[in-house]
Parts: C-alpha cells; sequence; structure tokens
C-alpha cells in the first residue's frame, strides 16, 4: 500500500501530523537508511523500512486484540479521569484503536479491541444477528419460567421485546448460575432481562462474541493479538 510518509508516523503513534512533518524536517527520518524531509514522500508500507529517531516503525493497517477486560475500566478511548481499555493494550502500534462494542464498568470478560471500522459495523450491526454469550450470576432462583420467557422475549421497557434469547440454568439456588445468549446489544441488556423477570445480575462476564471465544489462559486486564484464523473467522460476518 502507498502512503505520505507523515500519515504513515502518524497512524504509528510517532506524533500529530505537525509534529512528525517537524521531526521529518529535522532529519529524524530515514528511508531505506536514507535521510528523508519532505513529508509527502510516498513509501510503499510493504517493502520500504522506516527508522523514527533510529527506531525501525513497522506499519500495520489494522490491529486486532482480544481483552479480557478487567471489573472497574471503561468501555472508551480516552477518558480524562478513568482507565479506558485501550490504556490496558500496551504493545499497540496504531494510535486509532477503539472497543468493538462495549462492556459495561462493572462487567468483565471478551472485548475485541481493533481500528477495522467495516467490520465493527458488521458484528455490531443489528441486521447481522451476531451472537454474544454471557456467563452471569443471579440474585434469586432462575427458573424453568424465566427459560421460557426469554426464548420468547421480554419487555424490557422499550418499543419492542427483546428477541429470543437461550437462557441456560448451569445453577439454580438462591444465586443462580447462568449462560445467557442473545443477538443484539442494547444498553445494560442483560441486566435488563433479568430485571424484567424480577431478578438481579450480581456478577456479568462475556465468553463470545460471534465467532471469538475468549481465551481462557488470559487473567483480567491481559490480551493477546488475535490469530490470523481468528479475524478470518470475524470476516464472515459479510
Amino acid at each position: 500500500m502507498k502512503i505520505r510518509l507523515d500519515k504513515y508516523l502518524a497512524d504509528m503513534g510517532k506524533g500529530t501530523r505537525s509534529e512528525v512533518k517537524k521531526a521529518i524536517s529535522k532529519g529524524l527520518v530515514r528511508v531505506n537508511n536514507v535521510i528523508v524531509k519532505k513529508p509527502e514522500t510516498k513509501l510503499d508500507t510493504d517493502s520500504d523500512h522506516v527508522l523514527f529517531d533510529g527506531v525501525l516503525v513497522g506499519y500495520a493497517q489494522h490491529e486486532y486484540y482480544m481483552l479480557n477486560k478487567p471489573a472497574g475500566v471503561i468501555s472508551a478511548t480516552e477518558d480524562k479521569r478513568e482507565k479506558t481499555v485501550i490504556d490496558l493494550i500496551i504493545e499497540r502500534k496504531r494510535k486509532d484503536l477503539f472497543p468493538v462494542g462495549r462492556l459495561d464498568r462493572d462487567t468483565e470478560g471478551l472485548l475485541l479491541i481493533s481500528n477495522d471500522g467495516e467490520l465493527a459495523h458488521r458484528l455490531l450491526s443489528p441486521s447481522k444477528h451476531v451472537d454474544k454469550v454471557y456467563y452471569a450470576k443471579i440474585d434469586g432462583e432462575v427458573t424453568i419460567e424465566d427459560v421460557e420467557a426469554f426464548q420468547q422475549g421480554v419487555d424490557i421497557g422499550e418499543e419492542k421485546l427483546t428477541r429470543p434469547a437461550k437462557l441456560r440454568v448451569l445453577k439454580s439456588g438462591t444465586q443462580s448460575e447462568i449462560e445467557l445468549t442473545i443477538c443484539e446489544g442494547k444498553f445494560h441488556q442483560v441486566k435488563r432481562m433479568f430485571q424484567a423477570v424480577g431478578k438481579e445480575v450480581v456478577y456479568l462476564k462475556r465468553l463470545q462474541m460471534g465467532t471469538l471465544i475468549l481465551d481462557e489462559s488470559l487473567k483480567p486486564g491481559e490480551y493477546r493479538e488475535l490469530t490470523e484464523q481468528e479475524i478470518a473467522d470475524l470476516c464472515f460476518y459479510q
């Protein structure tokens, strides 16, 4: 891919366009070991080698990370007061990463972090009905009536009932444990669905989004890059 030198460096987080232009004009940038002082110089991202102040800068058009989101971190790109999920991705190359969808502050589990807007649109589009699987602890006994209600759709205070959801009871009692599969992403949807049947979610963790399954080896706050196969599987959602 052909790209301007200043955009290349800005995309890789080496500063704003104006900042990298100043660095280029000072002779701090080499392309194929030759000092280049013109920001508009076109590069081939597949074959040219760029050094910024002596450090090799590789180019990544898209990045994909699986994060095991911990509780207490917000699903945002930046915040002046709160730690965000992007702050956790220390080794990122690009500066334009964002969370694909969101998890509530107190919700844990699978969150895809990327800068691929087209993929994000496909995964989040209501028309695609991409499944999301959650594990939850519920204050109260989850019954077969709840399972049937979720299958029919419940009233969470919106114009339409929720779409049919698959509720599986893992443990029933004064505090129940469940697995829930939904194909929507309404605000606080899981919590609101249980509130609709008179119960409260006390712990919530996302396990899966579409074909992407949370890597059990990732502790809360840890992340890894997606494999080529995981990326290819996600691209199934056209």
